[in-house]
Order: C-alpha cells, then structure tokens, then sequence
C-alpha cells in the first residue's frame, strides 16, 4: 500500500480506467463523479465514493482532474469548493485536455491557496487507460513533477514537457497531428475505392512504408470495418482542434492553416449528425461530401 491519499475527480470513460489502475497498484482512492453511479463502479476494487467533489479531497495529498473540458475545470476547482476543501500543499494534477491558459490561470490562483499544480494531459485511449500505457504529458515544477511520479506510473508513462502550461501543448501538438492524420487516412482510402483500387490492400501495401503510422493502422483499420464506435469522439476532437487555434491566436495571431481547414471539417461532421461517433468517423463526413448527400449513415 502506498501512504499517498488520492481523489479522483471525474470518472467516465478515461478516469474510471485510470482510477482503477491506482487502485490495482495499492493506492487509497476517493472518488467523484457528477452521476455517482459511474464512481460507484470503482467500490469493488475498494474505492471510496464521496457525495460532492469538495468532500472527496479534504483529507487528499493529491488531486487527480479527469473531466470535460476547462470551464469543467474551472466550475468543479473554484465553484463547487473543491480549491477551498483542499490541504496546503497539496498536489493538483490535471489530465483533462483544456487550454494551455486555463492550465496556466489555475496554477496560479492555486499557487496563491497554497496548493501544487500539474497540468498532465493523456494520450492513449481508452484502451491506454485500461492498460497503463497512457502518453502523459505534464506542464509545472520540476519538484512537483519529481513527487507525481510515483502516481503516474501505474498509469502510463509520463514525462516533463515545460513549464504550466506545457502539458496542454504538448496534447494538442498531438491532437493536431491525430486530427490531421485522421483526414489524411480517410480521402487517401476513398480515393483509392473511387478509382477502383482495394482500399484495404491499399493500407496493406503502404503500412511498411513512410505512410505507415498508428493513424493508418488503427483508425485506418476502423474506416475499413465502418467501426465508429467512440473511443474518442468527434466532438472531442472538435474541442482540441479549437483549443489549437485559440493557443495559436496568443502568440502574435500565429496562422494553423491546416488545422483550420480540419477543424472545419470536424465540425461539419458534428453538424450532420457525427458528433457522438469516434474521431475516425472523419471518414463518413468526406464520405457524405463525395456522395452529395444532406447525411450518412452512422452506426
């Protein structure tokens, strides 16, 4: 067992994995979720569930983050109580993905309470979550960092990319990349059908060389089988492309050609009805704009 107290706030489809590898690995875990019956999902591995995020970390040495987005954040931090329930000193580790700002305006203002602050977005899925093999990247001090290693490991591998801040960019230089990837996939494999090629031998022959990645090979794989049952969601992916191009406009209005014209089409995808299937249902967007078509069919 280890002598590290830990609330878990926020635990769907990424927290409840994470919170229960914690647990797996010997630490004491309070858990919180806004439906109770998701945290109550972690008592069997011997969590205990808290009424309110603000009672679940008043005895906490560190506080784990695992929610929407950064106005979640932010309510959960500074409106429901939980900065002014926490003990000095304690450790504040954010993984949610949200602006790099926001990140930066809550480290500070729980700088000033006396209490730590990471901000340690994950990459990896939810099949990472399950696994323990999440990419985590974590923005703050070195000191603090150095003491969040031990919680971070039974979680994935993680790794100081900067100051506050610097956790969120390093995700959404991933999210970019996945995003982007996801369009690159998607009209290569339908170019290929239209002009009469296999699309599936297609991935097949290209999977060894500079085209080969984790993009071609999972999500490609998803296109393939018409698998969009979200793992990440469009929506999601929407909300970190935006979250690219408001960072961007911080530094002298710094362009993102391509992520815009992603964005877009991320958000046309949500528009026609894809806001709930995985990101790789960027295929079905393209689809309905070849096909002239109002919708497509989703699963």
């Amino acid at each position: 067992m280890h002598d590290i107290k830990i609330a878990f706030l926020g635990t769907g489809l990424m927290g409840g994995p994470q919170a229960r590898r914690l647990l797996g690995a010997g630490f004491s875990v309070t858990a919180w979720n806004r439906t109770r019956a998701k945290a109550e999902t972690l008592m069997p591995q011997g969590a205990t569930v808290a009424d309110t995020a603000a009672a679940a970390v008043k005895d906490a040495d560190v506080v784990i983050t695992m929610l929407e987005n950064g106005v979640a954040v932010g309510d959960v931090l500074f409106d429901q109580g939980v900065a002014a329930a926490l003990k000095k000193g304690a450790l504040m580790i954010d993984m949610s993905s949200i602006k790099p700002r926001e990140a930066r305006e809550h480290a500070a203002k729980l700088e000033a309470l006396g209490c730590r602050h990471l901000d340690a977005p994950v990459s990896g899925g939810t099949g990472g979550a399950e696994q323990g093999t999440l990419a985590i990247m974590a923005g703050g001090n070195e000191a603090d960092f150095a003491a969040a290693e031990a919680v971070f490991k039974p979680m994935g591998r993680a790794l100081r990319v900067g100051p506050h801040g610097a956790g969120q960019l390093a995700k959404l230089a991933n999210q970019m990349i996945v995003g982007i990837t996801i369009g690159a996939v998607s009209e290569a494999l339908q170019l290929a059908a239209a002009g009469g090629a296999d699309p599936a031998l297609v991935r097949e022959a290209i999977r060894g060389g500079f085209a080969g990645s984790k993009i071609l090979e999972v999500h490609g794989e998803r296109m393939l089988t018409r698998d969009f049952a979200a793992r990440a969601t469009a929506t999601v992916q929407l909300k970190d492309m935006n979250n690219a191009l408001d960072a961007a406009s911080g530094f002298n209005d710094y362009q993102l050609p391509i992520t815009t014209l992603l964005r877009d089409l991320y958000a046309s995808l949500c528009e026609h009805g894809g806001a709930g299937v995985d990101h790789s249902g960027l295929f079905l967007e393209i689809e309905r704009m070849n096909k002239s078509t109002d919708k497509v069919a989703f699963p």
